[in-house]
């Protein structure tokens, strides 16, 4: 499954006969799988221009929309496919998966049940379900107890002789020692998704340890639509409840931005801005307990890649931007950093070292 490759023969294919659906259509099967989603939409679209029969465009277009969080626009196709009595690739064209995302979305779905409390959990309860300024005042006195109150905001400091770093790990808990320093990139995949659950809820853990040791930058993965699509809600509301998940929502919404190691590294799960003159001051006042924009620095600090070539350009995934070694060149100086480290992209080798050694994209999850 070489799909950086098959990217490559696709467009040679297409320089030669540029009015082959096929060839669009199976370019942007590739572009998803390696989460290019902005080209993957585009080639999708053209393979629809070129021919109005062709099945799999319709397909492609609705999943590279549901992967960009338009869900309204995916139903479209796939309701267009259904009119058709078309079966797309994955199954009947009548088998919705934006359908639940939707109704979700404009307010549908169930109601809220909670989970049971453990016969071990020995922390503060509620009185009949309800808050009370006693439980509030316990609940504090637990948490102080346990060290798990700290100040961090959108760019929290990290000090130290050394520092382990990992990458997108996308549940593979199991395999991560500490201490760590992860570059975002928490919750996972369909195929990992109950191995992140103890992973999203490290800052909330009971072990002094744990919380001491680990340190992560929230990433692209850590927010709903991402959740919805992948998985990861799902799965969460089925095991445990819709509250639960809420919780996890709310955890990863407080996860901080990037971090900065002895003031010489700035660490985050995207890359640099879609705009110049961007200070690490700029950063620490991002607001950033809410679900993230579709622009703007918060956006780009999540979705953004570095690119060859210098200057900006449009991003290969429809969000944010690729950017240049000139861009990482002036962002450093100015804010007096010797080099940037981020994920969100997969390296064969697991790393990468661009941008004359000054951008460095580590990936950590295993057979993704």
């Amino acid at each position: 499954k070489d799909y950086e490759n098959a990217v490559k023969y696709y467009s040679s294919a297409i320089e030669l006969n540029p009015t082959n659906a096929i060839y669009y259509g199976n370019r942007s099967l590739a572009y998803l799988r390696t989460e290019c989603y902005g080209y993957a939409l585009a080639d999708a679209t053209r393979a629809v221009e070129l021919d109005k029969k062709y099945v799999k465009g319709y397909y492609r277009r609705a999943a590279s929309n549901m992967a960009l969080g338009k869900f309204k626009a995916a139903l479209r196709d796939y309701e267009t496919l259904a009119g058709e009595g078309q079966q797309g690739p994955d199954g009947p064209a009548g088998t919705c998966p934006c359908c639940p995302l939707v109704s979700s979305a404009t307010g549908g779905g169930g109601g809220v049940r909670f989970a049971a409390i453990e016969d071990e959990y020995s922390g503060p309860k509620l009185d009949g379900g309800k808050v009370t300024l006693a439980f509030m005042k316990e609940l504090m006195q637990w948490a102080l107890s346990w060290h798990l109150v700290t100040s961090c905001g959108a760019m929290s400091p990290i000090s130290g002789p050394g520092v382990e770093l990992w990458g997108c790990v996308l549940g593979t808990l199991c395999l991560v020692p500490l201490p760590i320093l992860d570059c975002g990139g928490l919750a996972p995949c369909p195929s990992r998704v109950l191995g992140a659950e103890p992973w999203g809820f490290v800052p909330l853990s009971p072990r002094p340890r744990v919380w001491q040791c680990h340190r992560n930058p929230a990433g692209n993965h850590e927010t709903d639509n991402m959740n919805q699509i992948y998985g990861f809600e799902g799965e969460v509301k089925a095991k445990y409840t819709a509250q639960m998940f809420a919780l996890f929502s709310e955890v990863f919404e407080w996860l901080p931005l990037a971090q900065c190691i002895n003031g010489k590294v700035l660490i985050m799960h995207g890359g640099l801005f879609s705009e110049d003159g961007v200070t690490l001051d700029d950063i620490r006042k991002i607001e950033r307990n809410r679900q993230p924009p579709d622009s703007g620095p918060m956006c780009d600090l999540l979705w953004s890649d570095p690119q060859p070539q210098n200057g900006r350009s449009i991003s290969k995934r429809g969000v944010s931007c690729q950017f240049g070694p000139d861009v990482t060149k002036s962002f450093l100086e100015r804010n007096r950093l010797d080099y940037i480290i981020r994920s969100h992209e997969v390296k064969p080798e697991g790393y990468e070292v661009a941008h004359d050694g000054k951008c460095v994209t580590v990936f950590s999850a295993p057979n993704y």
